[in-house]
């Protein structure tokens, strides 16, 4: 079969390839899924140079979420529409994975949509829900609104009931996601902090930053009394440092978040987490958004991309 083979970690994906492999045999208690979609996530790129948390031996073949079709396992029936988190194997034209991270596809989306699920809405789920709990009618201050997290970000918030700002870098980028998700306002970062404290009337309550850098610090300078600014990742390059005075003085709390680190510590937790997102997708309540679907001879183009912020929501790769 094909895959995406990282077989040298590299900055500019040189030691990256589509290549032959053998089919996975799956063991006692997995699902062979035939892949129909692929998301791509940030951590994706991130371990083709080496700079994810998670660093699998070389070689390897990334992909950490996908939707597709049972060719067999046990307790799901061959042809049946399934999601399943992979964490490393996605980007194949067929995939192994444990029976546990494996649920049925809700009707109401495409194999597309369903693989955009998984990674990105859990992580909008952990920080607003389990840490920085979130409660209808607070102001949800969501940086890089435009990205995969950030989309399902603004949009696990909107459905929470809390009053939404969402920023970016691209006007045009925030007007597409402004058409689709109904927000209180879009801002263009710098530039950002007054017009929060304007709109929210003192600050935000929650701020959710997964581009770090410039945009951590205005946030700082933008969040409530008892706000919870929260830390998801640093697409801008920089890891910012704040003056452990201004936590004191403005009675706010730092928080990291780590959506799966979170699920391995908590398992019980974990699994809720799982199903709840899931549970809000089976209901409709979710509006994921695929930029764009690329087949997987062209992954190149699908990273490149990513890597230069050329996308609102995600991309998915089809073997």
């Amino acid at each position: 079969m094909k895959a995406l083979v990282v077989s040298a970690l590299s900055p500019d994906l040189s030691g990256t390839a589509l290549a032959e492999v053998p089919v996975p045999a799956p063991r006692a208690g997995q699902v062979l899924i035939r892949v129909r979609a692929a998301a791509l996530n940030y951590p994706d790129l991130l371990m083709t140079r080496g700079d994810y948390q998670l660093k699998p031996p070389l070689p390897f073949m990334p992909g950490m979420e996908v939707a597709g079709e049972v060719v067999s396992g046990d307790g799901f029936a061959p042809g049946e529409a399934v999601v399943a988190g992979t964490r490393l194997g996605g980007f194949a034209e067929l995939v192994a994975v444990d029976a546990g991270a494996v649920r049925r596809k809700p009707d109401c989306l495409s194999f597309a949509q369903a693989a955009c699920v998984g990674a990105v809405y859990l992580t909008a789920y952990v920080a607003l829900v389990r840490l920085a709990r979130v409660e209808a009618g607070e102001w949800v201050l969501v940086h890089g609104a435009t990205g995969g997290v950030g989309w399902a970000t603004v949009d696990l918030a909107r459905a929470l009931g809390a009053r939404v700002i969402a920023t970016g870098r691209d006007r045009a980028k925030l007007d597409l996601l402004a058409r689709d998700l109904p927000t209180e306002a879009t801002l263009t970062v710098p530039g950002f902090r007054e017009r929060v404290k304007e709109i929210t009337g003192g600050g935000a309550d929650v701020i959710v930053d997964p581009v770090g850098g410039d945009v951590f610090d205005e946030s700082v300078r933008c969040v409530a009394f008892g706000g919870r600014l929260l830390v998801v990742g640093f697409t801008s390059g920089r890891i910012a440092d704040v003056s452990t005075n201004m936590p004191l003085i403005k009675g706010f709390s730092v928080i990291g978040v780590r959506a799966g680190e979170y699920g391995r510590r908590f398992p019980h937790k974990g699994r809720e987490n799982v199903d709840a997102i899931w549970r809000l997708a089976e209901q409709g309540h979710l509006t994921p958004r695929v930029d764009q679907e690329i087949p997987l001879g062209r992954w190149r183009d699908a990273f490149e991309a990513m890597r230069d912020s050329r996308l609102v929501g995600k991309l998915v790769l089809v073997p």
